[in-house]
């Protein structure tokens, strides 16, 4: 079964399919299940989860099982998962092996480092830029290895970005963070096209919030498509991948309906023009 599900290259030479199931939040082997068969019959390739998620094992099961019916191979699919802060710094290494074997998909396409702090140490404690580094070279060691397909971060600023990017022997080939038409991470994004790295977004309707935005409604209205799909066509349409996660059937099945449409210069002008620094997420500003 095929997808029409364009892509990204990475700096790795691996191509990123730019539409992803994000996974945050959805629990049980049930409901994984249902959302990751949903999702492959939708076009989807790639699935994003994290330790802290908790469903590395449902989401690596649910695959295994789930691949042979729609006639699809483990190299067909794109597995993101993320190293947690309580295993940043010495740990790195057990924290990433351990989501190796969670999955149980012989490797892993895009590992990140989840956040650069350290669970149970302070913002401002000064050992986060060598716990950050020590992270860093445990996962250049396993892409060295074939483990990890390729690495990158998550929630990363342009300060830690530019600090990782000046001490790696391995450059992130991708930078994940909050972004949507409030976010527009103008500086972030300048960063990442310098160093070839590739910028992606989750929390792209903002938790859901922008979908009632009257700006996106009206342009929803106008182009006979959903908030949400308005939301995630003005990031695709600029290159940037996107992970909308949900565990409704329906919902996955509209949020891949995002490449048959497209926004002209005035609707994607009036999006951006939304841009107010506002974050429904974490924010990792203090983080030293």
């Amino acid at each position: 079964m095929s997808s029409t599900i364009p892509s990204v290259l990475l700096n790795t030479g691996v191509q990123m399919p730019l539409l992803g199931l994000g996974t945050y939040k959805l629990v049980g082997p049930e409901d994984v299940y249902r959302a990751v068969d949903a999702a492959l019959v939708a076009g989807y390739r790639s699935f994003d989860s994290a330790a802290v998620y908790r469903n590395e094992t449902e989401l690596g099961r649910a695959l295994k099982e789930l691949l042979p019916k729609h006639g699809l191979t483990r190299e067909d699919v794109f597995i993101t998962s993320k190293l947690g802060p309580k295993d940043q710094g010495e740990r790195a290494m057990q924290g990433a092996l351990h989501s190796l074997s969670q999955l149980d998909l012989g490797y892993i396409d895009l590992y990140l480092i989840h956040w650069p702090g350290t669970q149970g140490m302070d913002v401002t404690d000064q050992r986060n830029p060598g716990n950050r580094a020590q992270s860093w070279a445990t996962l250049e060691e396993l892409h060295t290895q074939g483990k990890l397909k390729a690495i990158g971060v998550s929630n990363y600023t342009p300060a830690h970005m530019k600090e990782l990017i000046q001490s790696c022997k391995t450059h992130p080939a991708v930078l994940q963070v909050e972004f949507h038409p409030q976010l527009c991470q103008t500086e972030l994004r300048s960063v990442c096209e310098e160093h070839g790295v590739c910028f992606q977004a989750y929390s792209s309707l903002g938790k859901g919030e922008l979908t009632a935005h009257h700006v996106v409604m009206e342009i929803a209205k106008k182009c006979g498509h959903t908030p949400a799909q308005v939301l995630l066509r003005w990031a695709v349409q600029q290159g940037i991948p996107v992970l909308p996660k949900s565990s409704n059937p329906d919902r996955i099945k509209d949020n891949a309906r995002i490449f048959d449409f497209t926004l002209d210069d005035s609707d994607m002008d009036r999006l951006s023009a939304l841009d107010c620094g506002h974050k429904y997420c974490w924010d990792a500003s203090q983080v030293v």
